[in-house]
């Protein structure tokens, strides 16, 4: 499967963007999806993450009341909306597939990476 992420930009704290992992290749209903993101110096980090049939997602905390990941298997595409951005959440974004049903906060374990987008947050 190739994973292609957009959506990324500039934004003002406080404000939102969506952002978009489309899949090709094979179904997306394959996979559990995840988004992880890398701030410049920094590891990249698991955002937050959905099953294949999206009755169980994970968030890490600092996003948990503030991001909502989905996805849409019809359309091959998950998604990640962002509300009230902070300046902390500057950082390239990546969508991930790990195949099968088990989901995973570990980014040694997804199989396949989008390209990332970039999100700035400016205060």
């Amino acid at each position: 499967v190739q994973l292609q992420a957009s959506g990324g930009g500039l934004v003002q704290a406080g404000g939102s963007l969506r952002l978009s992992c489309a899949a090709s290749g094979r179904a997306l209903d394959n996979y559990f999806i995840s988004w992880f993101r890398q701030a410049a110096g920094k590891e990249r980090e698991f955002v937050a993450g959905i099953r294949r049939s999206g009755d169980f997602i994970l968030y890490t905390d600092d996003v948990k009341d503030r991001f909502t990941i989905s996805r849409e298997n019809t359309k091959n595409t998950a998604y990640l909306q962002m509300n009230s951005l902070k300046p902390d959440d500057t950082a390239v974004y990546y969508c991930a597939a790990l195949e099968g049903w088990l989901g995973s906060r570990s980014q040694s374990d997804y199989d396949y990476w989008g390209q990332g987008t970039l999100v700035t947050v400016s205060s």
